[in-house]
């Protein structure tokens, strides 16, 4: 349905970035949740936003499409990263979503507007652009809060702006 750009706040949310970025790119290594194999690609390519809710948010990053799935393996679940100044306060917040403190995977969320989410409960991790196409994707037809058809994430392209901290995901092996 379009393009959606995302700044990363690399310095606000460090092993957050590092992992989502990680696995968008192919360098690391998890256990996936439908065969128990252990996989080394590129994670998001393909999958779905299998939660929309106009208004709140769109939400993707599970490979069964459910809600239910995320990588697993070593360093899965991992900490929430929290920075009392990034609130969802604004539209366009890109965050982690979770079952409760400390349990995030690869799921995310995108707000369409300001929403009332309690402080430090959600890594947030990026702000989004292209607001059009988030508030397409929440408006596609539902079943509940699930896609009739789900809309696909294409392929995620990640471009560094500025200077890699020295465990950079693009210099793992």
């Amino acid at each position: 349905m379009g393009n959606i750009a995302c700044k990363l706040f690399e310095k606000e949310a460090p092993n957050t970035v590092r992992i989502m970025v990680g696995l968008a790119i192919g360098k690391i290594s998890y256990q996936d949740p439908a065969t128990g194999a252990t996989m080394k690609k590129r994670y998001f390519d393909g999958l779905t936003f299998h939660r929309v809710i106009p208004n709140f948010m769109i939400q993707g990053g599970d490979p069964l499409g459910t809600g239910t799935g995320g990588p697993g393996g070593p360093g899965f679940p991992y900490k929430n990263e929290n920075v009392p100044s990034l609130k969802f306060d604004v539209a366009g917040r890109l965050a982690m979503a979770n079952r409760g403190k400390d349990t995030n995977g690869s799921q995310f969320f995108i707000t369409e507007q300001p929403v009332g989410l309690p402080d430090n409960t959600y890594t947030i991790w990026g702000q989004c652009e292209n607001l059009n196409v988030v508030r397409a994707l929440a408006r596609v037809p539902t079943v509940g809060d699930r896609p009739k058809n789900p809309p696909h994430i294409k392929r995620v392209v990640i471009e560094r702006v500025g200077p890699a901290p020295a465990n950079a995901p693009e210099t793992m092996p």
